[in-house]
């Protein structure tokens, strides 16, 4: 315990600790997807590496924007959360009215020139983009720079009202029409930021009353044609949530809505404690449903058994504490706020991922951070988790040892420049200095004319009581 928290205590261990969770992450994450998608990848058209090498590439195009928000300074970040807030609500709407025209025309996409929306995707020109994505990130820069601006105002409610609560109340409206469970995520991304900025318990309750009513609003949306429900269809986001509370017999789960769950079971018990073996996985032949995607878990318990479930959630806890210290040693307001929140975004999606996959969560399709399958999601992780970085390099100890022995100039171009150095702390006023000669009013008397210490000089009382009363 002593080494570890000589290795802790470094001015590095918080930056050298986030690329080392997140770089394990990915690679696990790269090597599951092509075990997860190989077999039906080579069923369809005879390639078994079509669906790895596209998230490579994407892995790819993550490192780089990860390089890149390395580099950036607080300034950047607290300047670019309107724009990226704007573009990210921009393509919501634009995705939420192709949608509902394809609702009313009865079709799966509706598309105006080279944009086609599709449930949660809108394709630009050929490429998937996911906006729900974009909006996570997009909140977290904007929301970490207004909190860091009010300050100790954000007590009132007024404060709160404008311009945080409407906002937050638009992105959760325009995300959780479509995708529920993004939108949980979302709500406790800002949970994350509001308890970062030290906001009263009663402001918790008050959100969370709100945030309840506003779920169970979109659960009943369902019925009326929200996300994957169609119009006097079953409503799956209510059905999902009474398995859950009331799950039926498993013999009856093969046939119902929770086949996805039954089957994710059955990976999960055949796995054991040390797996059947990495590609050896039976149930993604087809039995379970986006095996690549939301239930990429289940497919690392049947390879990897218990023992490499628990590294995934090992490296997942370590991302966390990484997270949570970056944003207790730095100074910036911003920095703090920005670090908490992406922690919360990034752990608790991966809480309610793992959750709903063996059972202790409802199901709501989030994707496993780092893990599962999808373009999107891993460039904006890669470039939230670039941005930790940056804030891990500007705690105070680390930009002191960067800048006592700093790197060669080929190596700040190529990787990041040295961050800023804490501001100095004020030195002490010196003692003001002599005047001149005391005024002859001001000059202490002679030690005949002064009274002794701790004598006390009282007025003389006149008169009678009721006299001096009066």
């Amino acid at each position: 315990m002593a080494a570890l928290r000589g290795l802790l205590d470094r001015p590095m261990a918080s930056y050298y600790l986030l690329i080392s969770s997140a770089g394990l992450l990915l690679l696990i994450g790269l090597t599951m997807v092509f075990s997860a998608t190989s077999v039906k990848d080579y069923a369809e058209d005879g390639n078994a590496t079509t669906s790895v090498v596209k998230q490579a590439i994407f892995a790819v195009i993550g490192v780089g924007a990860f390089w890149a928000c390395q580099r950036l300074p607080a300034t950047t970040y607290r300047a670019l959360g309107r724009p990226l807030l704007f573009t990210a609500i921009g393509l919501l709407l634009v995705l939420n009215l192709l949608v509902a025209w394809a609702r009313v025309s009865g079709t799966d996409s509706a598309s105006i020139g080279p944009i086609e929306a599709y449930l949660n995707w809108l394709f630009i020109g050929g490429i998937q983009v996911q906006p729900s994505e974009l909006a996570k990130f997009a909140l977290v820069l904007w929301g970490a720079h207004v909190i860091a601006r009010k300050g100790a105002a954000l007590g009132w409610w007024r404060e709160l009202a404008t311009p945080l609560v409407p906002m937050v109340g638009l992105l959760f409206v325009l995300v959780g029409y479509n995708d529920l469970g993004t939108m949980i995520c979302l709500l406790a991304l800002v949970v994350g930021l509001l308890w970062a900025a030290g906001v009263r318990l009663r402001v918790f309750g008050a959100l969370s009353v709100a945030g309840l009513v506003g779920v169970g609003l979109l659960i009943a949306v369902a019925s009326l044609g929200a996300g994957s429900g169609e119009r006097g269809a079953e409503n799956y986001r209510l059905a999902r949530l009474i398995s859950f509370f009331n799950p039926p017999d498993p013999e009856e789960c093969k046939l119902t809505d929770c086949y996805q769950l039954f089957q994710g079971r059955l990976a999960i018990e055949h796995g054991g404690w040390f797996g059947v073996g990495l590609g050896k996985s039976s149930l993604k032949w087809d039995w379970l449903p986006e095996a690549h995607n939301d239930f990429i878990f289940a497919i690392v318990a049947e390879e990897l058994g218990v023992v490499g479930c628990a590294v995934i959630l090992t490296l997942f806890a370590v991302l966390a504490y990484t997270g949570l210290r970056i944003a207790r040693r730095v100074d910036d307001p911003f920095r703090r706020l920005a670090a908490a929140a992406v922690t919360t975004w990034l752990v608790s999606q991966a809480v309610i991922n793992v959750g709903g996959v063996v059972g202790l969560m409802p199901i709501t399709g989030l994707p496993l951070p780092f893990i599962s399958d999808g373009g999107s999601a891993l460039v904006v992780t890669l470039a939230a988790v670039g941005m930790l970085a940056s804030f891990a390099r500007a705690e105070p100890d680390a930009a002191r040892a960067l800048h006592a022995r700093p790197p060669a100039r080929w190596v700040r171009l190529l990787w990041a420049p040295l961050p800023p150095l804490p501001g100095r702390r004020r030195r002490t006023a010196p003692p003001p200095a002599a005047r001149g000669p005391v005024p002859r009013a001001r000059q202490r008397r002679s030690d005949e004319e002064a009274a002794p210490r701790g004598a006390r000089q009282t007025r003389a009382r006149s008169g009678t009581a009721s006299e001096r009363r009066r």
